[in-house]
């Protein structure tokens, strides 16, 4: 704090020595250790005390500033929440997406759909089946088997 060595205290020890005197310099020392600290009380009951001006300032800019757009802000929020339902059509829209999601069950699990799909894709593009492939519409033996059909 005062940056003072041990060189400089031994010196004041023997000046305060020579210049109070044996018989007072206890006395003296403690005078000395309560003004000082008394001064520290009163610097940190200074410090607290702008510690907490400068909370309630900082409180009270953040109050005005949230209060300033409180009323912004409940506004958007109002905006937000009040959707225009009229124009939109709710059921329709679910019975379109219900009907499309029936429609692509009922083609994924149909067997003869698929082998209709299957033979109408080889019927209009026969160039893009590769050679050695076989069509995927014709039953073979695993398939078949699969199915619990005898061979004939």
């Amino acid at each position: 704090m005062f940056d003072i060595g041990w060189q400089e205290i031994f010196i004041l020890a023997v000046i305060a020595l020579i210049v109070i005197g044996p018989k007072d310099l206890p006395s003296a020392i403690r005078t000395i250790t309560r003004g000082l600290r008394k001064a520290r009380e009163m610097a940190r009951d200074l410090r607290d005390g702008m510690d907490d001006v400068v909370r309630e300032a900082e409180l009270e800019d953040l109050t005005n500033t949230i209060s300033g757009e409180g009323g912004d802000l409940k506004k958007k929020i109002k905006d937000a929440a009040d959707l225009d339902f009229d124009d939109m059509d709710l059921e329709g829209d679910l019975r379109d997406e219900m009907t499309g999601a029936v429609e692509d069950l009922k083609a994924i699990t149909d067997p003869g759909a698929s082998r209709k799909d299957a033979e109408a894709e080889t019927a209009e593009a026969p160039k893009k089946r590769k050679p050695g492939k076989r069509k995927a519409g014709k039953p073979g033996k695993r398939r078949d088997a699969a199915l619990g059909k005898a061979d004939g």
